[in-house]
C-alpha cells in the first residue's frame, strides 16, 4: 500500500480538477439566481475557464521543467486552493469570473502537466500503465459524481459548500506532500519562451473561443453575434485568426530551435507517431465524452424533468463502470496492445451511442437507458486506461512535462470541441425540426405558422415544452394550435437530441482513423532522453 502513497495524493488532484468543471455545469439556474445575472454571464464564466486552462497548459508543462514538476505541482495546488476560496466566498459574478475562471484554470495548467510526469516518474515499468488506468478512471469519475454531488449540494444546500470542499481537499493534499517525489533535473535548466507561451495562448484560446462561441454566434449566417464580418458570422474568422496565430506559433518553435534556444514544444515530438496518435485519442476521448454529457442531461432534465440531483444519480453508472474499467484493464495493453485495446473502446462507445438513442423517448425506461450508459462507462474505462500511457511512454523523462502539457491542452481541446460542437449541432437540428414540423401540420393555421417562422429566426433554445406552451398561449393563439406548436416542439427536441448523439457517434467511428500508430505490442525497448534522438 505503501507504493501507492503518491498515486492516491497525485490521483485526488486529477479528480478535483475535473469534478470542478461538472459541478459548476449543474449549478448555471442557481448562480443565475444568486448573482442576479443572466444564462448567457454564466456561459461566458464556465467558457472563460475552459479557454485559460486550454491557453496554459503547454506553458504549464514547460515551467514544470523549469521549476521541478513536484514544485511546480505544489505551487497550481496553492493557486488552485486560492482560486477556490475566493469563488467560494465571490459577492459578485466579476469575483467568481476571477476566482474560478482564471486562478483555478491557471492553477489546473500549473498542477496538470506536472501530475502526469509526477506519476509517470514514481511508477516506472509495469506499475504505469496501472497507474494511468487509476488516473483515468478517477477522472471520468469526477466528470459523472459532479453533477451528483454537485446536484445535491446546489439543491439541498449552496454550491459555495462544493468550493469550500475544494480548499479543505487541496489542504489535505498539501498535507501529504512528503509521498510525492520526483527525479532530480539533469543538466541545465531550460528557459521558458515567452514568445511562444504567448504565441500559443492566444491562438489556442482564439480557436477554442469561435468553437464555443459558434452556438451564440451561429457558423456562417449570423444569429446573435456581437458583430459581423461582410455580413458572415465571426465564427470562422475568429478560429481562422486562431489559427494563423498557431502557424506563426510553429514558425517561431522552428527558429527558437535553429538558433539552440530553448523552445515551448519540440516539435520533434510530434513527429513521433505514437504520441501523436496518443493525442489526437485523447482528443476524440474528450470531446465525445464532453458532447454527450452535454446532450444527456439535457434530456434528463428538460426533456425528463428531473432535477440536478436526480440527473447525477442517472448518470452515475458512467462513473462506477469507467473507474472499474480503467483499472481493471490498464494491464491489458500489455498483453494485446493499447491499440487493440482503445479500439474495443471505441467499438463499446459506438454500441452504447446506438444504445442511447433507442431510449431517447419521451418515457424513460430507467434499465434500459442505465444499461447504456454503464456501458458508454466500460468503453470510456478502456480508453482511459491506456492513453495516458501511451502519451508518457512516447517519451524520455526529460519531456514528460512537456508531453503532460501536450496531452492536457488536447484533453481540454475535446472538452471544448464537443460541447460547443455538440451543442451547436444539437440546436440547429431541433430548430430544423421544428420548422419542418411546423410548416407540416395542417393544425396549424397561416398566421401561427408565419408567427413561429419569426420568433425562430430570432433564435431558439433547448427549453420545457411548458415554456413553449405558455409563450403560444402569450401569443394568444387558440387551444388546439397551441396543442400543436407543443407537441411539434416536443418531437423536435428529441429529434435535435438525437442528431446531437449521432454526430457523438460519427466522431467515435471517425476516431478509429487515427489509431493505426498506437503500440501494438509495448516496446521493451529503451526511449530516448533527449527530442533530438527522436
Amino acid at each position: 500500500m505503501k507504493h501507492w502513497r503518491a498515486l492516491i495524493v497525485l490521483g485526488t488532484a486529477q479528480f478535483l480538477m475535473v469534478l470542478d468543471t461538472s459541478v459548476m455545469n449543474v449549478s448555471i439556474s442557481q448562480l443565475v439566481e444568486d448573482f442576479d445575472t443572466e444564462v448567457t454571464v454564466i456561459q461566458a464564466v464556465i467558457t472563460l475557464y475552459a479557454l485559460v486552462m486550454a491557453a496554459f497548459m503547454i506553458a504549464g508543462g514547460r515551467l514544470g521543467d523549469i521549476l521541478g514538476r513536484r514544485r511546480m505541482f505544489l505551487l497550481g495546488l496553492v493557486v488552485y486552493g486560492t482560486g477556490s476560496a475566493l469563488t467560494a466566498a465571490a459577492p459578485t459574478v466579476w469575483v467568481l469570473a476571477l476566482g474560478w475562471s482564471v486562478i483555478e484554470g491557471l492553477g489546473a495548467a500549473m498542477v496538470l502537466p506536472a501530475m502526469a510526469a509526477l506519476v509517470a516518474a514514481s511508477y516506472p515499468g509495469r506499475d504505469r500503465a496501472v497507474a494511468y488506468g487509476v488516473i483515468g478512471g478517477l477522472a471520468g469519475a469526477g466528470i459523472a459524481v459532479g453533477p451528483l454531488l454537485g446536484g445535491w449540494v446546489t439543491t439541498y444546500l449552496t454550491w459555495r459548500l462544493v468550493f469550500a470542499g475544494e480548499v479543505v481537499v487541496v489542504l489535505a493534499i498539501l498535507a501529504f506532500r512528503s509521498v510525492i517525489t520526483d527525479i532530480p533535473q539533469t543538466g541545465p535548466r531550460p528557459r521558458l519562451d515567452g514568445i511562444g507561451a504567448a504565441l500559443s495562448a492566444v491562438g489556442l484560446a482564439l480557436g477554442v473561443l469561435g468553437v464555443l462561441q459558434s452556438g451564440t454566434w451561429g457558423w456562417v449566417q449570423p444569429r446573435n453575434p456581437p458583430f459581423t464580418v461582410l455580413g458572415f458570422a465571426p465564427t470562422f474568422f475568429v478560429i481562422g485568426l486562431g489559427a494563423a496565430v498557431l502557424a506563426a506559433f510553429v514558425r517561431w518553435e522552428r527558429h527558437q530551435e535553429q538558433r539552440h534556444a530553448d523552445p515551448l514544444v519540440h516539435l520533434a515530438l510530434l513527429h513521433k507517431p505514437a504520441l501523436r496518435s496518443g493525442l489526437l485519442c485523447l482528443l476524440s476521448q474528450n470531446l465525445i465524452l464532453l458532447g454527450l454529457f452535454f446532450a444527456i442531461p439535457l434530456y434528463l432534465q428538460v426533456v425528463q424533468g428531473f432535477d440536478a440531483f436526480e440527473t447525477g444519480l442517472r448518470l452515475l453508472p458512467v462513473s462506477v463502470t469507467m473507474l472499474v474499467a480503467s483499472t481493471l484493464a490498464a494491464r491489458l495493453g500489455r498483453k494485446v496492445g493499447a491499440r487493440l485495446v482503445v479500439r474495443l473502446a471505441l467499438l463499446t462507445l459506438l454500441a452504447a451511442i446506438v444504445w442511447l438513442l433507442a431510449t431517447i423517448d419521451p418515457d424513460i425506461d430507467d434499465v434500459q437507458f442505465g444499461c447504456a450508459m454503464g456501458l458508454l462507462g466500460i468503453g470510456m474505462g478502456l480508453l482511459a486506461s491506456q492513453l495516458g500511457n501511451v502519451v508518457q511512454s512516447s517519451v524520455g523523462e526529460e519531456e514528460r512535462s512537456e508531453a503532460g502539457g501536450l496531452q492536457f491542452t488536447a484533453q481540454n481541446l475535446g472538452s471544448a470541441l464537443g460541447t460547443a460542437l455538440i451543442g451547436s449541432l444539437l440546436v440547429g437540428a431541433l430548430a430544423q425540426a421544428f420548422t419542418t414540423q411546423v410548416e407540416n401540420d395542417p393544425r396549424l393555421s397561416e398566421e401561427a405558422v408565419q408567427r413561429t417562422s419569426v420568433a425562430l429566426e430570432a433564435g431558439i433554445s433547448f427549453v420545457p415544452t411548458d415554456q413553449v406552451r405558455s409563450a403560444a398561449e402569450d401569443a394568444g393563439l387558440p387551444p388546439a394550435e397551441v396543442d400543436a406548436l407543443t407537441e411539434s416542439y416536443a418531437a423536435a427536441q428529441l429529434d435535435g437530441l438525437k442528431a446531437g448523439i449521432l454526430a457523438a457517434g460519427g466522431i467515435t467511428l471517425a476516431s478509429l482513423l487515427v489509431t493505426s500508430h498506437l503500440p501494438g505490442r509495448p516496446s521493451t525497448r529503451p526511449q530516448p532522453s533527449r527530442v533530438g534522438a527522436a
